[in-house]
């Protein structure tokens, strides 16, 4: 399997927080609180984190039924009814599946710090081959600098799943993968088991967000790129996520009026050289699905569907594509807002998109780019040098 990108070519607090920690050799960790358990915190009406009282974290063992070894972070607020202000983005009581995660510096652990920050249980699907290494790193806490949430508690992973998003049910996966030792250990990771797991362990979820994208032939222009890179690219990048609202729809709260979202990128309707390999295409179908789920989720489930076009980010994923370091400059120099985009400007956003506030919202690509899509030409060029353009020095 090619190295998963994050969507969009697709962090950072530092505080201290004072924890007891014990480190358990375990296949099947859950990280995170009891699901029945949840510690709560906001956002404001700005999407921005708002402060709360401080909570206490300690991470605790205990034994499953399996006889397997499970561990879980609690925290503890020292204000059980914290005051909400202004217009909050409440999101206590709302269980969020989020694909896509693999470590923590791309748009999908934003997104998942946010949606915590704002009160919402959070379930991971990680891609089978990078999943030990999540794990351990969680369990190690060498994320604990980029868990803590504006209140000073650590955000909490309930539980992590395997999952790749490529194959829909067990018929789809080839032999090769079958038998590759990167997948050896994992089981029910297709979209069709991930959602029965889920549904098994907690019944419902209420948000679904889709943070992957691979393209094995990123590098090629499209002129070079082969018919099963192509395929390739659109089926991890933009179908993935029609089969992961297939699958997971059914089981988003009927109640609650559910949310779903993916990332795409401004490739989808601009050309980016470089970003080949048939991504842009794909990028062009999710927008295009989003449009049509939204319509189908809704009148059928209730169920709103968006996207964030989201500006360049120098994650980890997407030092793949090779010119990520050339985005964010370009992007410097040439947006509306001259500055570099934040990962977790793109995880509010998300919030208020995943949230009651945004009820009448979906079928919308939203852009978080520092206004770049706005711009028909490049500022930079010396064509404009003598147009006194305002620069942020």
């Amino acid at each position: 399997m090619a190295q998963t990108i994050a969507s969009g070519l697709q962090m950072m607090a530092k505080p201290s927080v004072n924890s007891s920690r014990k480190v358990l050799n375990s296949s099947a960790a859950v990280f995170g609180a009891n699901p029945k358990t949840n510690s709560f915190s906001m956002l404001s009406s700005a999407s921005s984190i708002a402060s709360v009282k401080p909570v206490s974290c300690n991470i605790i063992s205990m034994q499953s039924k399996s006889g397997k070894v499970i561990t879980r972070a609690m925290s503890q607020s020292t204000d059980s009814k914290p005051t909400l202000p202004g217009l909050p983005i409440d999101l206590r009581g709302k269980r969020a599946f989020i694909a896509g995660i693999a470590d923590d510096n791309g748009y999908g652990w934003a997104i998942a710090k946010s949606l915590a920050a704002a009160g919402a249980e959070i379930l991971v699907g990680t891609w089978v081959p990078a999943l030990n290494i999540f794990e351990t790193s969680l369990r190690r806490g060498k994320f604990n600098a980029s868990r803590v949430l504006p209140d000073g508690s650590l955000m909490e992973i309930t539980k992590v799943y395997p999952l790749d998003a490529v194959f829909d049910n067990p018929e789809d996966v080839p032999e090769d993968i079958k038998t590759n030792k990167r997948y050896a250990g994992s089981s029910n990771w297709t979209v069709q088991e991930v959602a029965e797991c889920v549904k098994k362990d907690f019944g419902t979820i209420d948000i679904l967000v889709h943070s992957l994208a691979n393209g094995p032939e990123v590098s090629k222009p499209l002129l070079e790129t082969s018919r099963k890179g192509y395929l390739a690219a659109i089926s991890a990048s933009s179908y993935s996520y029609v089969s992961l609202l297939k699958h997971f729809i059914p089981i988003m709260n009927p109640g609650k009026r559910g949310a779903s979202l993916s990332l795409t990128y401004i490739a989808s309707e601009r050309i980016i050289p470089g970003y080949g390999g048939g991504m842009s295409s794909a990028k062009a179908a999710l927008e295009s699905d989003t449009r049509v789920l939204a319509f189908e989720a809704g009148r059928r489930y209730k169920v709103r569907v968006n996207t964030i076009s989201a500006g360049p980010l120098g994650s980890r994923a997407a030092k793949a594509i090779g010119f990520i370091d050339t985005m964010i400059e370009y992007s410097i120099n040439n947006a509306p807002l001259q500055k570099e985009l934040a990962a977790d400007e793109v995880g509010n956003a998300a919030a208020f998109l995943l949230s009651p506030l945004s009820s009448a919202i979906t079928g919308s690509v939203v852009y978080v780019d520092n206004g770049l899509n706005a711009m028909g030409v490049a500022v930079d060029s010396p064509v404009f040098g003598e147009l006194n353009i305002p620069k942020d020095n």
